[in-house]
């Protein structure tokens, strides 16, 4: 005999299906959110990483501006030390040359010439004096003019005194001459220059 099945199926099917839709889509949620999770976590590490090295990357940076502002003020102190050391060359130098600038002045005054001033401005030297005649002042300029440490003496001017210290000195006159620069950058590279066994 025939077995008849009176029950709905067809409901019984539509609610199987609608059961296996909704565990699926449950399912793809969860696996949805759980996906999404792991994603946001690999980025958040990849950020706090990347954070990191920025933070070491500009602590690396403020150690080389330290370093960098180390070096301008060395580079400054540097520069002062060598401005000095030429300045201190410089007077030693100046100090020899006036020393044989006096000495060389001495040897060259003829006798009845008197100097009463001597005044030096850098490398002009003006030479006041006195004088017996005015062919002792001719003289004297000829004998500074043969000295190597004097370039060019100029008279300025020879006149008869108006308050003569004595009357066997009755001129006056005025000479202005050049030091030779040479001469002091010789004395400067003699005073300055070290032996080559001592370096």
């Amino acid at each position: 005999m025939a077995r008849i099945n009176l029950l709905p199926w067809r409901e019984e099917a539509r609610r199987e299906r609608q059961r296996q839709f909704m565990y699926s889509l449950m399912g793809t949620l969860v696996l949805g959110a759980i996906l999404v999770l792991i994603v946001g976590l690999f980025f958040d590490q990849r950020i706090s990483m990347q954070e990191q090295r920025n933070q070491q990357i500009q602590a690396e940076i403020d150690r080389l501006e330290q370093r960098i502002a180390r070096i301008s003020e060395l580079e400054r102190t540097r520069s002062r030390l060598l401005s000095r050391k030429q300045i201190i060359e410089s007077l030693q130098a100046s100090r020899s040359l006036t020393v044989e600038m006096l000495d060389k002045l001495a040897k060259t005054i003829p006798v009845g010439v008197t100097l009463n001033n001597v005044r030096q401005q850098g490398n002009r030297v003006t030479l006041l004096g006195s004088s017996q005649s005015n062919a002792r002042v001719s003289a004297y300029l000829q004998s500074l003019d043969e000295m190597d440490l004097f370039v060019g003496p100029d008279l300025q001017y020879v006149r008869t005194a108006s308050n003569p210290a004595s009357a066997v000195e009755p001129y006056e006159f005025a000479i202005a001459v050049r030091l030779d620069n040479t001469k002091k950058d010789e004395n400067a590279d003699e005073s300055g220059q070290e032996p080559e066994g001592a370096r």
